[in-house]
């Protein structure tokens, strides 16, 4: 008897601004339906679908999360309870919180340096530490209350008791020139193995302000060293074995190589990684054969 075809949920919203488009889902769910899986957009804070019916979840694009926080842990548990949600639940939560860095850190992961400040008097002291420096939340999206400044300019610390006196915890890192002349890259990987790399050019602008004003990613395929590529690797089997769940279905490892605290982590992305599939058309089937294995079939060959 042929086994029933897997269905598989592709977790998304319903609007996305013109300049931030969701590139990755039409080419996933192409690529999963030429390999025989019934698969289909589905919009996390929706009653409309059924979730019990699916197989598997994926997140990809449920980009409006952030403005619902509350709403989206309830979905998350909703989600959990109905059927298999990829990536594990419970990794997401952990990866909401930027403070996972610290845990990262304390499992051997190269991280850039960074103060984590709940108080104005340590707002203080970790910006005195500085030249320049940046000032963000640990729970925040697309930049948002994101800043690089003079250490000495005074929106730098008001940035800080903005996030604290909002109930968050401003994190305070030293600015890497490399990363503020666009050397970062995001480094891909499918099931705990490098794919691809991207980079974006740089975001912040000197004195608070965005450059260009608005949150606008420029993704261009580069290449990735051997030692990057470890580095991506090592990274997700931290995660695991911090998180003592199983290895990521997919990853984004955000790293900068600088002169002077070397190869580093800024942020592994666990939720809704925008994967930029249609810059890196070749890893369309990676991602694809990967979600059928974790529906728990194997991949069908396409065509």
């Amino acid at each position: 008897m042929t086994a029933p075809s897997p269905r598989i949920g592709i977790i998304v919203t319903d609007a996305y601004p013109i300049e931030d488009p969701d590139h990755d889902t039409p080419l996933l769910l192409e690529s999963l339906r030429a390999r025989g899986a019934t698969a289909e957009p589905v919009v996390w804070h929706s009653d409309a679908a059924d979730l019990t019916d699916f197989d598997l979840l994926v997140l990809r694009s449920p980009w409006d999360y952030p403005q619902r926080p509350d709403e989206f842990l309830m979905w998350l548990d909703r989600a959990e309870q109905a059927t298999r949600v990829a990536n594990e639940p419970a990794t997401m939560r952990w990866n909401l919180d930027k403070f996972y860095l610290a845990d990262l850190e304390h499992a051997g992961v190269a991280v850039v340096p960074t103060r984590y400040c709940r108080s104005r008097a340590d707002a203080e002291a970790a910006i005195r530490a500085h030249r320049r420096v940046v000032v963000k939340p640990t729970v925040s999206a697309g930049a948002k209350n994101t800043g690089l400044f003079d250490a000495t300019d005074p929106r730098a610390l008001a940035l800080a008791e903005l996030i604290i006196d909002g109930g968050g915890v401003a994190m305070v890192q030293p600015e890497i020139p490399e990363l503020s002349a666009g050397a970062e890259k995001a480094l891909y990987a499918i099931d705990g193995h490098f794919t691809h790399a991207i980079a974006k050019g740089a975001l912040l602008d000197l004195g608070g302000t965005l450059i260009g004003g608005v949150y606008m990613e420029n993704p261009r395929r580069v290449d990735a060293t051997a030692s990057e590529r470890l580095f991506v690797e090592d990274v997700l089997r931290a995660v695991a074995e911090v998180t003592g769940d199983e290895m990521p279905l997919y990853a984004r490892v955000d790293t900068v190589d600088s002169a002077e605290y070397g190869l580093v982590l800024l942020e592994v992305e666990l939720v809704e990684p925008a994967l930029n599939l249609h810059v890196a058309t070749d890893a369309i089937d990676v991602v694809a054969d990967a979600i059928l294995r974790a529906a728990g079939r194997e991949a069908l060959s396409a065509g």
